[in-house]
């Protein structure tokens, strides 16, 4: 259209369908004139290569961005050329033109310029805007999207009399000067309905349309509302506050020419810092385990020891001085120290491991660095400024000269912070595909998320934490990578500067990647891997071979073990490899080295093509010019381009893609193990089978387990299609009710599975090296035993191999379950709502806008600090920080819960229960000693007048654990009898109760003993009563450690469904009826080993012997062989059977160009990656 407007301003718009425009005159003329435009660009285009030969010309439809390298972020951080320029300055930032409109000429002739501009801009086909890569048969999809605004809208204009046009309404009112105090108590707002319109337009999951908000509006004013604003004053105030909160959006253009925008890290960790209700909780330093227990990322080895210590938070601040590492100190007591690294221990006190300096005879100091020591902050007095204005910086050795540790002093890091703290944020990367769409037609983005790694896991499993960076239907998560990495690095060297949250002091943050958390291919995509169906198909070490080497013994038993670990730089230098032979032009060649390394990285191939075609063109253009001439041409090229060529992952300072993307337990093992072991179970049931597991699976006891009601018939009606939450209520339960429905192989692994993921979702590690050999034998059993089910499975997927790799990653980042990605997938209900209200036509801008708008409200609503357009700092009003401090739901809402520590033995009462006539709550009943269970405890001793005591029944007991637990429960608890072991007493709550005066609390448990051995089929602990007799106990609420899940031994006792109760529908009874599960009497329990909740806490109460994995094969080597010979003799008979099926179809059809494949060649295809 923009090579022939006028045209199209005439005629375009009386057109009703596509097909007859592209025939008709007006379409062919328009495309001449595009062809004549494209040829003279062209032109222009080779003129400009010969002026500048320094590019190869097949290179020049890469577009390598000229800032790279560069920092400066002054709104977009590139030079725009003058089209895009001039489509940013006719942005508003939420899709709407508002015009006044007293002239009806002047407003006339502005709708029709913006009908032609969104003609020549967009195209309008039958009054639809549709982005330039949506089919025009395909407008009614988008229909679908804005289907909801249409209908606000038609409602809108049909309302009668009574609603008066709201364009002629929409005027807003400023209070009256009177209102200037409230006005200051809901700053940033101009009063409380515009901060209340503010916070329900920016609930994440509560999504309003711009018709809606009319329609709000509207009511407002029709309700009588005074100084309700207008829409454009509303939009007005948000826009004014985004720019003066600072989470700006950057607009970014790729290397390879894909635009896109991303809202800025530095902003959204610097929130963080500057808000006092998350700063306290910012984790500075590595922290010194308490009592070894390892529950944090900053627990484990990475913090601790693996990463660079210049990474690591570089100083101390004790109040007067700042103290670095790298720089000499002088202690209390006189001696001098370099501090390497700082340390925190559970009780706020840092710590520094340093080095010692010795004094020789001559005088001369000696850095010792072959000897860590262990020195407490306290004991610092004098930092390397101070040695230096008292001239007490001692003379340097040879030796320590010729280590180079004079050439770090002063620290750069010094310099950097100018006088300010200084510390390092630590984030993970979270990248996916996710539909943009809610219907189920896939509209593919790819999103990138973040979270602030220095806040603890309690607080990062918040959907408050999980903060939108970027999404693109075009780019890559390594694309994208590219913008967020350089935005990441200039922090190293320009420092952010941010408010503290409660001191109100200026510090400084650097930022760098902990680690990337995400499903396996996007894992292998980042760490320039192959991915998992190539002959090498670890990404994070080198095992494998062709098909045929992994049926070999050897090739077989080692996809049971972890291979050579890869690191970035390997892959990086195989990448290099692989672009250095590109620029020879042979594809085969690139092609080899890819399948004999596994690495193949995605996002640099693009670039390795385009070498290889421009190598080979410069060959037949030149045919003279030998190869190796050709090749270091372009490679002065690639050695230019490095930055833009190679994945931005592989070169990030401080992180170790192929060692930072950990196992994943959500992907691996619930969408992965146990999804296997589900599918295997149930598709060979019969129907009756299938009724009979349903039955048992509905009877599931669920106290202990924290899991979503169950629903066994969607479940079994819908077992193919099984989620992850349901998926890791089966892990938990399955054993229980398969025993006899499928056969003994399939159940030995049910159990490992289940074994395993329990230790899997530990939340605290005690005992490490206990626990990492517990890890080791659970996951070597659910190889070896699925191994015995089906050997190809072993070698097929990569999840099974993946489970060697446990141990490095726990050992590095401690429990999975702080790696685990559940609650950035959560947070992807967040984006969609956005993307359904996005304008569809530029969604990677509008998108990012919109959840910036949110990181505004979330920051305003929670008290955080901002600077304004002058420089200085401000907040919210005290009304606003209390509306939201008071208010759980608003909390809930933006999905902030506030997280609080309750008080162990807390009860809380019954509910009373209103009259007949509900007009009224009567009062609790009072109980007499002798009406409670208590009346038969064995102890009655331990509540003094007992008798003459009343007493309330209460629903709940708090725990030690914080778990909430009603009469039923079975936990864990501390004996009130004397117990010079410490031995806890295990029981199901019977009753709880609290005396009507004094408040003391009892809790009545059934006491159960524990059997010295393991059942003999679950292989769990068993409960069961001494001597078959009922033993009663009153135990204080306070002495309640932990609850746990147990389930009735059903198959001891042989229960069976004999029950019949009418079917729930419609929360009433049908006249339909189920048959359930009768428990028969025999008081038998089996401890559930495989329950995920307080899985740490019931071993830690077990004996050892009751609870550690038995190794399936003892010697796994001689095991693994004998599988081995199975999976050849299997796969030679597939082979064999399929080079038969396609000879006799070459046969059949001798005509066919179909191409006869034999057996040899289908041999040779096995060295290949699938």
């Amino acid at each position: 259209m923009q090579f022939n407007a006028g045209d199209y301003r005439a005629d375009f718009i009386l057109i009703k369908s596509l097909l007859p425009h592209q025939k008709s005159a007006l379409h062919q003329r328009s495309l001449a004139l595009e062809t004549e435009e494209k040829s003279r660009a062209e032109r222009a285009m080779i003129s400009q290569s010969e002026a500048t030969p320094a590019a190869p010309a097949s290179l020049q439809s890469f577009a390598v961005n000229p800032t790279i390298g560069q920092t400066s972020f002054a709104g977009s951080l590139r030079e725009l050329n003058f089209d895009e320029a001039d489509m940013w300055a006719e942005y508003d930032a939420y899709g709407e033109t508002f015009d006044a409109g007293d002239d009806p000429e002047e407003l006339a002739r502005t709708q029709r310029k913006a009908l032609e501009r969104q003609i020549d801009t967009y195209g309008v086909w039958g009054g639809v805007e549709l982005p330039a890569s949506v089919d025009h048969a395909d407008a009614e999809m988008l229909w679908e999207d804005l289907e909801y605004d249409e209908i606000l809208t038609d409602v809108m204009r049909n309302t009668g009399p009574s609603a008066r046009n709201l364009e002629e309404h929409e005027v807003f009112e400023p209070p009256p000067s009177g209102h200037a105090a409230i006005d200051e108590l809901w700053s940033p707002y101009p009063s409380k309905l515009m901060f209340l319109l503010d916070m329900i337009d920016h609930l994440p999951r509560l999504r309003i349309s711009s018709s809606l908000m009319k329609v709000i509006l509207w009511l407002l004013r029709e309700a009588g509302n005074k100084n309700v604003p207008s829409f454009y004053a509303l939009r007005s105030v948000q826009k004014k506050l985004r720019e003066e909160s600072c989470v700006p959006t950057i607009h970014w253009m790729s290397p390879k020419g894909t635009p896109f925008s991303f809202n800025d890290p530095r902003s959204l960790i610097a929130n963080d810092w500057s808000n006092p209700s998350v700063c306290s909780s910012i984790q500075r330093y590595a922290m010194i385990p308490p009592n070894g227990v390892i529950s944090e990322v900053w627990h484990a080895e990475k913090w601790r020891h693996d990463v660079d210590r210049h990474v690591l938070s570089p100083m101390y601040d004790d109040g007067n001085r700042h103290f670095f590492i790298d720089e000499p100190a002088r202690l209390k007591d006189g001696s001098f120290v370099i501090p390497l690294r700082w340390l925190e221990d559970s009780e706020g006190k840092i710590w520094a491991e340093a080095w010692q300096i010795g004094l020789g005879e001559d005088n001369c100091a000696t850095i010792c660095d072959d000897n860590v020591i262990l020195i407490s902050g306290l004991e610092l007095m004098e930092n390397m400024l101070d040695l230096q204005d008292l001239n007490a910086i001692p003379l340097w050795s040879r030796a320590t000269i010729n280590a180079g540790h004079p050439t770090r002093m002063p620290n750069p890091d010094r310099a950097l912070a100018e006088g300010d703290p200084i510390y390092t944020s630590f984030i993970d990367v979270f990248g996916d595909d996710v539909s943009g769409n809610r219907s189920k037609s896939w509209n593919k983005h790819w999103n990138t998320y973040i979270s602030h790694r220095n806040l603890p896991r309690k607080l990062l499993q918040q959907q408050y934490h999980t903060h939108f960076v970027s999404t693109s239907t075009h780019a890559s998560i390594p694309e994208q990578f590219q913008g967020i990495k350089e935005v990441i690095e200039t922090t190293h060297c320009e420092p952010v500067k941010v408010r503290h949250g409660i001191t109100g002091k200026q510090i400084r943050f650097k930022i760098y990647c902990n680690c990337g958390p995400g499903d396996n291919p996007a894992q292998s995509e980042a760490s320039g891997h192959i991915g998992g169906n190539g002959n090498h198909p670890c990404r994070k070490c080198d095992v494998g071979g062709s098909q045929k080497d992994k049926e070999t013994d050897e090739g077989f038993h080692k996809m049971f073990l972890a291979g050579n670990a890869r690191s970035a730089e390997q892959t990086l230098a195989a990448v290099e490899d692989q672009v250095k032979a590109a620029c020879l032009g042979v594809a085969q060649t690139v092609k080899n080295l890819q399948s004999e390394s596994g690495i193949k990285d995605a996002y640099t191939q693009s670039w390795i093509d385009a070498l290889i075609e421009l190598a080979r063109n410069t060959q037949k253009a030149h045919p003279a010019r030998s190869t190796s001439e050709i090749q270091a041409e372009l490679m002065i090229w690639v050695n230019h381009n490095k930055v833009a060529i190679y994945n931005a992952f592989l070169t990030l300072e401080g992180f170790d893609v192929a060692r930072d993307t950990p196992v994943e337990i959500l992907h691996t093992i619930l969408l992965g193990l146990v999804k296997y072991l589900w599918h295997g179970s149930h598709t060979s049931w019969t129907p009756a089978q299938k009724k009979i597991y349903s039955t048992r699976l509905q009877g599931t006891d669920t106290y202990g387990l924290s899991i979503h009601p169950i629903r066994a018939d969607y479940i079994m009606q819908y077992a193919n299609s099984l989620i992850g939450r349901q998926l890791k209520t089966l892990a938990q339960v399955n054993v229980f009710h398969v025993y006899d429905l499928v056969e003994p192989t399939r159940f030995a692994l049910t159990k490992a599975v289940g074994e395993l993921t329990a230790l899997l979702w530990f939340t605290e590690i005690r005992n490490m090296n206990d626990y990492l050999a517990d890890v080791d034998v659970a996951a070597s059993n659910v190889l070896d035993i699925a191994a015995l089910i089906d050997p190809s499975k072993l070698v097929a997927k990569i999840k099974y191999h993946l489970l060697s790799h446990l141990r490095e990653d726990i050992i590095r980042f401690g429990p999975l379950v702080g790696v685990a990605t559940e609650t950035f997938e959560c947070f992807n209900a967040v984006f969609r709502y956005c993307s359904i209200l996005s304008n569809h036509l530029t969604p990677s801008r509008d998108i990012a806008y919109q959840l910036a708008h949110q990181e505004v409200a979330k920051h305003t609503l929670s008290g955080g600090w901002w600077t304004s357009p002058g420089g200085k700092w401000m907040r919210s009003g005290s009304a606003v920080r209390q509306f939201m401090g008071e208010s759980s739901f608003l909390q809930a809402l933006y999905g902030w819960p506030q997280v609080k520590t309750l008080v162990a033995g807390t009860v809380h009462l019954k509910p009373q229960i209103r009259s007949d006539n509900k007009k009224r709550l009567l009062p609790l009943p009072k109980l007499s000693w002798a009406e409670t269970a208590a009346a038969r405890a064995l102890n009655q001793i331990i509540v003094p007048a007992a008798s003459s005591t009343q007493w309330h029944a209460c629903k709940n007991v708090i725990a030690e654990s914080q778990d909430e637990c009603k009469p039923g429960a079975w936990v864990f608890a501390r004996s009130p009898l004397v117990n010079p072991d410490n031995i806890p007493v295990v029981g199901r709550i019977i009753e709880i109760i609290q005396a009507i005066t004094g408040g003391l609390a009892i809790v009545i448990l059934d006491v159960f003993q524990i059997s010295g051995t393991r059942h003999e089929l679950f292989g769990m602990p068993v409960l069961a009563r001494r001597h078959d007799e009922a033993e009663v106990l009153a135990v204080p609420s306070k002495y309640i450690l932990f609850q746990f899940n147990a389930q009735h031994d059903c198959h001891h006792a042989k229960c069976t469904a004999s029950g019949e109760r009418p079917v729930m529908q419609e929360r009433t009874a049908s006249r339909t009826a189920e048959k359930f599960i009768v428990h028969n009497e025999a008081a038998r329990y089996i401890l559930n080993t495989h329950a995920l909740h307080n899985a740490h806490l019931i071993r830690a109460a077990l004996p050892r012997d009751l609870t550690v994995p038995l190794p399936y094969a003892l010697d796994r080597t001689a095991y693994h062989h004998g599988l081995a010979q199975e999976l050849r003799l299997s796969q030679n008979a597939k082979r064999a059977k399929t080079a038969e099926k396609r000879k006799a179809n070459a046969t059949e059809r001798p005509g066919s160009k179909r191409r006869r494949i034999d057996v040899d060649e289908l041999e040779a295809n096995d060295d290949e990656d699938v």
